[in-house]
């Protein structure tokens, strides 16, 4: 009886510690969602990530609980977020355009391509489809689980809930090739995929460092990830 109580106030205090947690991790994805999306909603899907979290936690594996937690709270509002279905149609159908005609100019020429040249590919101009990045970028989270395999494969903590070798060799062998895709990105987009993700500063933070609107550099995050996209579709099923 003993041991239980005190698992209790320790998971309460836990709660109670990460849940500046859940609200860094809420308005970080809220910079580039639609402003339909309620901040509120997606702090409330987070705190039962959050819970879930500590109730599924063994310290014994050897990651943080920090760790643990972040992956089950944004898969937690990434679900939410899903199951909102706010994205339209033409959004998905655009987002595999662009992949799809990124994939093809980069396999003809050799090299990385311009914005220019996926409008022609398109047959659009440039000023359109700079206008279809902002929406696609606006209406769809574009992240590691959009490249072909869960995001939590990446993190050590997958192990802590399956001990299959396999997860662990495919895990290493995804985030090389990952690695190398993202470093022969042309240089500006590697620069905000790592700001944004690395250093974790918003669209307006990374602007001032660009010295770029935020509507651009969100131009420029969404065809980072759609080149990503299209590199490692051997990785998509």
């Amino acid at each position: 009886m003993v041991k239980v109580q005190t698992y209790s106030v320790d998971k309460t205090a836990l709660l109670e510690q990460h849940t500046v947690l859940v609200k860094r991790i809420a308005y970080h994805l809220l910079a580039r969602l639609p402003a339909s999306v309620i901040v509120d909603d997606l702090i409330q899907s987070g705190m039962i990530g959050l819970l879930e979290a500590a109730n599924n936690f063994d310290n014994s594996k050897g990651a943080s609980f920090e760790t643990f937690a972040g992956i089950r709270i944004r898969g937690a509002m990434l679900d939410e977020i899903r199951r909102g279905d706010w994205v339209p149609r033409s959004v998905h159908k655009n987002s595999r355009l662009i992949s799809g005609a990124i994939k093809s100019l980069e396999a003809e020429h050799g090299r990385d391509v311009s914005d220019s040249e996926v409008a022609d590919k398109l047959a659009i101009s440039i000023n359109d489809y700079h206008q279809m990045l902002n929406e696609v970028s606006a209406g769809k989270i574009l992240g590691i689980e959009d490249l072909g395999v869960s995001e939590d494969v990446l993190d050590v903590s997958q192990q802590l809930e399956q001990d299959e070798p396999y997860l662990e060799i495919e895990r290493d062998i995804f985030k090389k090739a990952l690695a190398e895709c993202i470093s022969s990105l042309p240089e500006r987009e590697a620069l905000v995929l790592s700001l944004y993700y690395d250093e974790e500063l918003n669209l307006r933070e990374i602007g001032q460092v660009l010295d770029v609107s935020e509507s651009r550099v969100s131009q420029i995050h969404s065809q980072a990830m759609h080149r990503l996209k299209a590199r490692m579709q051997s990785w998509q099923s």
